[in-house]
């Protein structure tokens, strides 16, 4: 890691992104808050206000923009590649979206029975009459999304390992390049040349024998000159698996853990199922999913009276944002009811987390569930083991007991 210790700032930034923290990483993003806005390189800033936060994902002087830019990879059709939208800026960003927006939307608003009933499958085959042990992790969070976003796509069921094993691997492309060695960024390379591989034949045949998929929706809707081209669409698609998926796991397990550990909200969202939503939104704003997003200014702008020169990086610590006292009564504390909760989980502008409502589905179905359907769930470790990726933060593991599965 490259130090950057001139700067005061850098030093808590630096513990931040050390996996020694990843338990709790919260006293760091305190540290960062100390200031609005704190240089942490020559050209780097963290910006930690839940008002600048909310105002710089609204700014289009802020571009998501991928700098690596080049010639289209093999199989692009020879247009211009710009995917995935997420790294794309207005107007191409716009076009990416609606697109995919209009062909994923429809298919995910009817989905909330059958959720329920996968998370109801999965829970089954824990059931038992006496006290056992699940891992929520392998058992439920990351096997749901998954098979969600499986269903969506059209792939059959013996094909989810492999996108389970994609997930898992193309998630790092997230994380600061800073935590990552060259070999990981080489293997980074690799993978994503892989996806495109694995789905270049599934889009082939979609392209010839359309169904009622995503796939198929997003092959052959709209006009042909502005539709997605071939490395656009795989790109789109490792975009719904890592939004997805990895964000609903750590939703799901940092969700568990909220409950586990403070049982008085758990015993309340087992009288009253109908507080899962509330639940929902206040562990995304107490330990969300996705930590801090990226930016870079596209000309000199001013936030908390400090100037940002144009070409410098912004990042914006979401985590720290949903945890500013002005604008959250009692912020380290996990309140459901909490009034008003304007969290930044998902971000903001026209980066608005694109899966945002299928998230909350999958959230509400899984914890509605662990709650009602767990007999004394406890946890088994705590802390649990968490995995490496500081962006998106959650356990690799989180093991819990009870005394039976019910229902």
């Amino acid at each position: 890691m490259t130090s950057t210790r001139p700067y005061p700032a850098a030093l808590a930034y630096e513990a931040l992104l050390d996996p020694a923290h990843r338990h709790d990483p919260y006293p760091c993003f305190a540290e960062l808050a100390a200031e609005p806005i704190q240089r942490i390189g020559e050209h780097r800033w963290v910006v930690s206000r839940h008002a600048d936060i909310t105002a710089l994902l609204r700014d289009p002087r802020l571009s998501a923009q991928d700098e690596l830019e080049g010639d289209p990879p093999p199989g692009s059709d020879g247009r211009p590649f710009r995917g995935p939208f997420l790294k794309v800026d207005p107007p191409h960003h716009d076009t990416l979206r609606e697109q995919a927006m209009h062909q994923f939307m429809p298919r995910v608003l009817g989905l909330g029975p059958r959720i329920e009933a996968m998370v109801g499958a999965l829970l089954d085959r824990h059931r038992s009459t006496g006290p056992g042990e699940l891992d929520v992790v392998t058992a439920l969070a990351y096997p749901l999304p998954v098979a969600v976003i499986c269903e969506l796509l059209g792939v059959p069921a013996e094909e989810e390992p492999v996108f389970h094993s994609f997930a898992e691997r193309l998630t790092r492309a997230l994380d600061p390049v800073e935590t990552l060695s060259a070999q990981e960024r080489a293997d980074l390379q690799g993978t994503l040349a892989d996806w495109r591989a694995y789905l270049l034949p599934m889009i082939a045949q979609r392209h010839d024998r359309p169904g009622p998929d995503l796939v198929s929706g997003l092959l052959t809707a709209g006009d042909p000159e502005t539709r997605m081209n071939t490395v656009e669409l795989a790109s789109t698609l490792g975009l719904l698996l890592i939004a997805g998926h990895e964000t609903t796991v750590n939703l799901i397990a940092n969700g568990t853990l909220a409950l586990l550990r403070h049982p008085e909200v758990l015993d309340r969202l087992r009288a009253d199922p109908g507080l899962a939503p509330a639940v929902v939104e206040e562990v995304l704003r107490y330990d969300p999913p996705v930590q801090l997003t990226a930016r870079r200014a596209t000309a000199d702008l001013r936030v908390a009276g400090r100037v940002v020169p144009a070409g410098d990086d912004v990042l914006l610590l979401l985590a720290a944002g949903n945890r500013d006292p002005r604008r959250f009564a009692d912020p380290d504390r996990f309140w459901p009811q909490r009034p008003g909760n304007a969290h930044l989980a998902f971000g903001g502008g026209v980066h608005y987390c694109f899966g945002a409502a299928l998230a909350r589905m999958e959230g509400q179905a899984a914890l509605s569930a662990i709650a009602t359907r767990l007999a004394n769930p406890r946890l088994a470790v705590d802390p649990p083991p968490y995995r490496a990726n500081m962006l998106l933060r959650g356990p690799a593991r989180l093991r819990i007991a009870f005394d039976a599965v019910t229902g």
